[in-house]
């Protein structure tokens, strides 16, 4: 067991070195194509405080920014879900000198509000949810994510209901999961129901501790490791489902804590939204594919194709 934790360890620090070859095969002209067009700033709000949540997203858009010569800009709330904070930040960059917006929308309907009147006066990138007014969405298929995890929980389901905690309401893509999946397990003959919590893991434990509990389900991977987290801590058994794989979630696949995640390459999708970002500041059309996701178990994170998407590597 310490060796398998050991080599999870490892893989976060590779993580920790730069950027994936995921993505790097998709643009192999990038070079030339850098030295094709003046430098554009691309600024990037994010919706959490806790950045770690965001690492292998940000070694992509770092590596997107080196290659096609871009400058970027990182920028988090305060407090984490902070609608009115992001749209602070976001008018203030597109008063500044920032050439394109990407943003991971904590208020949809606040981000939509204010796209429609022209407050960001730059073409935005969203991501997770995709947003009317925004040039461009990069987010997996939310609602299909929710319904595979489903299926995967389906496998242990007991007699009980399945949890599925809301942390996020505001969040389109994360309440896209979440009613995907509750559709997939009513379907099935699975009773389920809300627990509202927040980020922070507000409540969370007396949610943990129903007893007519079978299974619990976690939509975003903050969320994931404050169950995962307290879970562990107090004993519990209930099955959980969750969404992300970071380096900690990692941890609590490998030990058995998280029954399965639904996961994508964070690393691509940061690669493809800083890429995208810039063919927008350059006035061409973008079309998108949808990110693939893929449900990952502890016994799979040791598999190649799987340490290569969870755990980037500088090539």
């Amino acid at each position: 067991m310490r060796k398998k934790r050991n080599a999870v360890i490892q893989l976060a620090i590779l993580a920790a070195l730069g950027a994936a070859v995921v993505v790097t095969s998709l643009l192999p002209q990038a070079p030339a194509r850098r030295e094709a067009y003046a430098p554009a700033e691309v600024s990037v709000i994010l919706r959490e405080s806790d950045t770690s949540l965001w690492s292998n997203a940000r070694l992509g858009m770092e590596q997107a920014a080196g290659e096609l010569g871009a400058e970027l800009r990182m920028l988090t709330p305060a407090g984490s879900n902070d609608g009115a904070g992001q749209l602070d930040m976001l008018r203030r960059e597109a008063a500044g000198q920032t050439s394109v917006l990407v943003i991971a929308p904590a208020d949809c309907a606040g981000l939509e509000r204010a796209l429609a009147q022209r407050e960001a006066g730059c073409p935005i990138v969203s991501l997770e949810s995709p947003r009317e007014g925004a040039a461009l969405t990069v987010a997996p298929d939310n609602a299909a994510l929710g319904a595979a995890l489903a299926q995967a929980a389906l496998e242990e389901a007991g007699s009980g209901f399945v949890m599925l905690l809301s942390a996020s309401p505001d969040s389109a893509g994360v309440a896209a999961r979440m009613e995907g999946a509750r559709q997939a397990l009513e379907a099935a003959g699975v009773r389920t129901r809300v627990g509202e919590t927040d980020l922070s893991g507000a409540g969370l434990a007396g949610l943990l501790k129903h007893p007519d509990l079978s299974a619990v389900m976690a939509f975003e991977p903050a969320i994931t490791e404050q169950a995962a987290a307290l879970k562990n801590s107090l004993g519990l058994d209930v099955p959980l489902y969750g969404v992300g794989v970071t380096a900690a979630g990692a941890a609590w696949l490998e030990r058995g804590v998280i029954s399965a995640a639904a996961a994508w390459s964070d690393f691509a999708v940061g690669y493809l939204a800083v890429e995208g970002a810039l063919a927008l500041a350059r006035g061409e059309r973008v079309q998108m594919e949808q990110p693939p996701f893929f449900i990952v178990r502890g016994e799979d994170i040791y598999e190649p194709e799987y340490q290569k998407l969870l755990f980037p590597v500088t090539g």
